[in-house]
């Protein structure tokens, strides 16, 4: 079976923390980008961050610079999110996926995401 699988979510306390991991299942991320996008109740996907099949080239969305953190071990077929200092606008599905451009296209691998909840 081919599939990205996410899991760490939960609910936490604002200012609390979350690592999320995104694991494959079937392939191997060593080529892929892989990018972290959420959804919250009502509102459109958005970008959260991406990194490279080497770890070269990360980015953030600037309401999580300084807050979370993406990193990757191909050898797992894994990518992490840290996050860090939680805000209730953090709340909402998070997924992972082999594309760092917010459109979902039928050959790209999207897991079924996570839900973050960040209470105040």
């Amino acid at each position: 079976q081919v599939q990205l699988v996410e899991s760490g979510g939960g609910l936490v306390q604002a200012g609390g923390s979350l690592r999320l991991s995104c694991a494959a299942s079937g392939f191997t991320l060593a080529n892929y980008l892989i990018g972290w996008f959420r959804q919250a109740p009502g509102k459109e996907r958005e970008d959260v961050s991406c990194i490279s099949s080497n770890s070269g080239s990360i980015t953030y969305a600037d309401s999580v610079k300084g807050r979370f953190t993406i990193s990757r071990d191909n050898a797992k077929n894994t990518v992490y999110l840290q996050m860090n200092s939680l805000e209730p606008g953090d709340t909402g599905v998070y997924y992972c996926a082999t594309t760092c451009t917010n459109i979902r296209l039928e050959y790209d691998y999207w897991g079924q995401g996570t839900q973050v909840t960040v209470s105040s």
